[in-house]
């Protein structure tokens, strides 16, 4: 049985999940981007083997007529859109060309520079971007995120993209101590580029990915296994940081999003309280 391209966002029906009723719609399975942390990879075989839907144009040309008006589609929650694969098969860009015959609300959520490729598209859409970065160090991300945009691609697609459309970052995950140092300074400069609204999540434990993390930064092996492991809480199926820390952080990046004068959310921490907008960047749609 084939599944459907167009889904309704259900992340594992996670309980702490505060997005909008909407639609999620990816045009590959799998992600090159082989970032340590990947969550997906838990849920999706050779995750970081990407190929193209089955007959994902047939099909999406099918589907996408039975969603309402003015649904919210997000490309994409899990298989990033802009891979490289893309370079070669256009599917987002299809994708793109497709929706500017509908009266859809998009969300594109990407860490790849190859989104100003479409920038002319994406600017007769209704839609928000949201980007997401870890870290402004290069080295670092090319430790965590070996085959995405580097920092300096990703800062400079925002700041391009924030001159026609609005730009969210997702500041996500939050590492400690890998990037917890970095907090305001990140904040600064996503400010000066542009950015609406900063998102911002902990990194999530599965333990395919603290495999990974641990290979590659195992002099912290055991404070995330004390962290983690022995005091950490686990919720929906994930390992999270132990609450009081969690909610220091996350404090920390909203003290200076606001500060600065942007909007802030968290994503599935549980203080939906704190937040100034949607937690998905959809409040700047029309």
């Amino acid at each position: 049985m084939i599944m459907r391209l167009i889904t309704p966002f259900d992340p594992w029906r996670g309980e702490l999940c505060t997005c909008p009723k909407k639609f999620s719609l990816s045009p590959y399975t799998g992600c090159e981007h082989r970032c340590l942390y990947c969550y997906a990879s838990s849920y999706i075989k050779d995750f970081y083997k990407s190929r193209e839907k089955k007959n994902y144009i047939d099909r999406l040309q099918k589907e996408i007529k039975k969603i309402p008006e003015k649904a919210i589609i997000t490309i994409a929650n899990s298989s990033d859109p802009y891979i490289p694969l893309e370079k070669k098969l256009n599917l987002t860009n299809f994708t793109l060309r497709i929706f500017k015959n509908y009266n859809f609300r998009v969300i594109i959520l990407t860490k790849s520079s190859l989104i100003l490729r479409d920038i002319q598209i994406l600017k007769e859409l209704n839609v928000v971007v949201s980007i997401s970065l870890t870290t402004l160090k290069e080295k670092l991300a090319k430790r965590l995120e070996p085959f995405a945009s580097s920092p300096k691609e990703r800062l400079e697609a925002i700041e391009t993209l924030s001159k026609y459309l609005p730009v969210v970052v997702r500041f996500d995950p939050i590492i400690y101590p890998l990037n917890t140092r970095e907090i305001k300074s990140i904040i600064k400069e996503l400010k000066i580029r542009g950015v609406r609204q900063i998102i911002t999540s902990t990194y999530k434990v599965k333990p395919d990915n603290l495999k990974r993390m641990n290979n590659i930064f195992s002099e912290y092996r055991n404070l995330w296994h004390t962290l983690y492991i022995e005091k950490g809480e686990r919720i929906g199926g994930y390992l999270y940081l132990p609450k009081s820390l969690r909610k220091s952080l996350i404090q920390q990046v909203r003290e200076y999003t606001l500060k600065e004068g942007m909007d802030f959310s968290s994503c599935r921490e549980g203080f939906k309280k704190w937040n100034t907008r949607n937690c998905d960047g959809s409040s700047f749609l029309s």
